[in-house]
């Protein structure tokens, strides 16, 4: 079978692999790096998170609490006055639907 569909498809073509060392001196590579042009390996070094760095943490993520809390409050409350405004708007046209 010549076409069957279980088997893997052939590359078209075979890819080109350069040696290192015989790049040419020009030859800046791909991707292109930063405007700095810096290459190779970077290190990034994680710490353990001490107690003073939990109670710091802690503390802003109460404080991020205390504020969600307080802009949920105040939703409710500007709601009051909407809900009254149209109470009195009800009871109104009620009344002078009777006459």
């Amino acid at each position: 079978m010549a076409n069957d569909p279980d088997q893997p498809e052939r590359p078209r073509a075979e890819p080109e692999i350069i040696p290192p060392d015989r790049r040419r001196p020009d030859d800046r590579g791909w991707p292109p790096y930063g405007f700095d042009e810096v290459r190779g390996t970077q290190r990034v070094y994680i710490g353990r998170i001490g107690p003073f760095g939990f109670a710091l943490m802690m503390l802003v993520a109460g404080l991020l609490a205390a504020v969600f809390l307080l802009l949920l409050i105040g939703t409710a409350l500007l709601w009051i006055p909407v809900v009254a405004a149209v109470i009195v708007i009800a009871a109104i046209s009620g009344l002078l639907r009777r006459l």
